[in-house]
């Protein structure tokens, strides 16, 4: 079976790394989600059962035959996010779809105790920049809820374009909740070296 353009690949930037899942991951995978279910619950789809059981070690394995399934398929580049060597969270880009449209969503988590660190804007610029390379995308969209002031502040940190507002977008946290749409397009970038470059100069201090 031939791979999908792009994928597998090992990114980074610095001390922040991105690279396929292992099974080595499920205890590390689990510890972080665990520990981090106030912070994560609220903004992900309303679960089938127990956090505490879905983010167990051996659930992981079902995580990871889904994600490397989806892969495989060409339908989603999913991504460990590393800091330092240590599994910090996930960077997905998914929805894939070529031909005319060839676009893709971006959906990510990191750990509390590691947030504000620039560790998933960085990701989220390596990731782009990937699959508008060698992954052969055009255009790329984050969908947040209105109140996910963190989660906004990554796409606004690397100016994506705000274009919509969808109602009842995704059952999340228990009803349907509205989400805001951002977007980039590869031509939104090509004229400063891509996201990643972007995001340096953005991020870089004032003199």
């Amino acid at each position: 079976m031939m791979l999908p353009p792009g994928w597998p690949v090992t990114l980074s930037d610095g001390p922040v790394v991105l690279r396929p899942y292992q099974r080595r991951d499920a205890r590390a995978w689990s510890e972080v989600r665990r520990a981090n279910e106030q912070w994560l619950a609220q903004w992900e789809p309303t679960p089938p059962g127990p956090w505490y059981e879905l983010n167990s070690p051996s659930s992981f394995r079902y995580v990871l035959r889904e994600l490397r399934r989806s892969a495989r398929l060409g339908e989603a580049m999913p991504f460990a996010v590393c800091y330092d060597g240590q599994l910090v969270g996930q960077l997905s880009i998914g929805n894939i779809v070529r031909r005319a449209f060839c676009s893709g969503f971006a959906g990510y988590w990191v750990d509390s105790r590691m947030a504000g660190r620039g560790i998933i804007p960085t990701a989220l610029a390596l990731a782009v920049d990937h699959a508008f390379s060698a992954g052969g995308l055009h255009r790329i969209e984050v969908n947040i809820r209105p109140e996910n002031a963190p989660s906004r502040r990554v796409v606004e940190k690397l100016a994506f374009r705000e274009e919509a507002y969808h109602p009842r977008y995704l059952h999340i946290d228990g009803t349907w909740r509205d989400h805001v749409g951002y977007a980039v397009t590869a031509e939104d970038v090509a004229s400063e070296g891509g996201l990643l470059a972007r995001w340096h100069r953005l991020s870089r201090p004032m003199v």
